[in-house]
């Protein structure tokens, strides 16, 4: 998460089994959070990760858009 946060990170494949309880759940959905909140293509199964790694895009200068949580972060609660 630090990695995406920091813009180390241009595409996350992450496998887990979700047939299996994972002690970590929080910190998985942490990880893929973060991930949708940077705008960074994600996969979390082989069929995704094999779209993204032979995308013509993964050749390409990519920078993802980020969007302005500011308004939201502002909100009246």
């Amino acid at each position: 998460g630090a990695m995406i946060a920091s813009g180390e990170i241009d595409i996350l494949i992450f496998f887990w089994d979700p047939m299996q309880p994972q002690p970590h759940d929080v910190d998985i959905r942490a990880l893929l959070r973060i991930a949708v909140l940077y705008n960074i293509p994600t996969a979390c199964d082989r069929s995704t990760a094999d779209f993204v790694i032979s995308s013509p895009l993964i050749k390409e200068k990519y920078s993802p858009t980020q969007k302005d949580h500011s308004v939201y972060l502002k909100r009246p609660v």
